[in-house]
């Protein structure tokens, strides 16, 4: 049966894309028109916000208000953008294709590329600082946000990755990359709304569970499809992994494990979604998605 995930969400993500837009027109009207313009470019450009949405469907598992969130899911899509943006620069994956469409450097110039990334990059942490409820949750949104992203995070995974390609690894080195690297800020979107919407201890533990088994599989899935996917679906370039000497899932194990180990790992992301009851639906709908998605 085909997973209704992306249907069951929709009202969601349009509601992140107008917040989105919201967000880059209200309070970057004095930014210099170029830097503007890339950074609309990439952060507009679509994809699936699922790291928006998870801030969302955290929240709403844990019984808060979903337009509470809307801040930090802003604010973490805006990071992941960033991310994305510095990734595909020549001095990193040198990428000429994300989401259907030329990278940001390759219409924009690598110079206006790196400024839009840092833009997003910092806005994100203003929006987090300026929206929040209180400066008790502000405090702690911004501390989970810049930890997931920063040296101990997504940017440390990213130069494990670097330091890597080329040479053989094992599977613990493998994990540890994408903990960080991709794990992290899916994890910490689980924290946002769950921080949000004023979590019990007992919930984060829950949401923390959930979010490294889901965290994994997304990764695992990812690979696979660089080496099982079509570039029209994933509106980037295939088998580029192997090609840059990367350590992935299926070169480490190849298919059929890689397979049933994201299958094994999304199991036990569902098994922790048992004390949420039905609030956790949709949550349970993206565990299965992640295996079922093909971009």
């Amino acid at each position: 049966m085909t997973n209704t995930f992306p249907q069951r969400v929709a009202p969601l993500r349009e509601s992140v894309e107008a917040a989105l837009l919201q967000y880059v027109r209200r309070d970057l009207e004095t930014t210099p028109q170029p830097l503007q313009e890339a950074m609309e470019y990439s952060l507009l450009a679509g994809g699936k916000r699922l790291r928006a949405i998870l801030v969302l469907l955290a929240a709403e598992a844990c019984g808060g208000e979903i337009s509470a969130a809307m801040p930090a899911a802003c604010a973490i899509e805006m990071i992941h953008t960033y991310s994305l943006i510095h990734d595909d620069l020549p001095a990193m994956d040198d990428d000429e294709l994300r989401r259907g469409k030329p990278t940001n450097h390759k219409v924009f110039g690598e110079a206006t590329a790196i400024l839009a990334g840092d833009g997003l990059l910092t806005y994100a942490f203003e929006i987090l600082a300026t929206d929040s409820a209180s400066a008790e949750v502000a405090a702690a949104c911004v501390a989970c946000l810049a930890k997931a992203a920063g040296p101990v995070g997504m940017v440390g995974g990213q130069m494990k990755d670097l330091s890597q390609e080329g040479r053989p690894g094992t599977l613990e080195m493998l994990e540890s990359i994408h903990e960080k690297k991709t794990g992290a800020m899916i994890l910490a979107a689980l924290q946002l709304g769950a921080i949000r919407a004023g979590a019990t201890a007992k919930q984060h533990a829950a949401l923390e569970t959930y979010g490294k088994h889901l965290g994994l599989a997304f990764q695992i899935q990812d690979d696979l499809l660089d080496v099982q996917g079509e570039q029209a679906a994933l509106g980037k370039r295939v088998n580029k992994d192997s090609e840059m000497g990367k350590l992935t899932f299926p070169g480490l194990l190849g298919i059929a494990e890689s397979q049933r180990r994201a299958k094994d790992l999304i199991e036990q992301a569902l098994a922790a979604l048992a004390i949420f009851e039905s609030r956790a639906s949709r949550l349970e709908a993206l565990a299965h998605y992640v295996l079922e998605r093909d971009r």
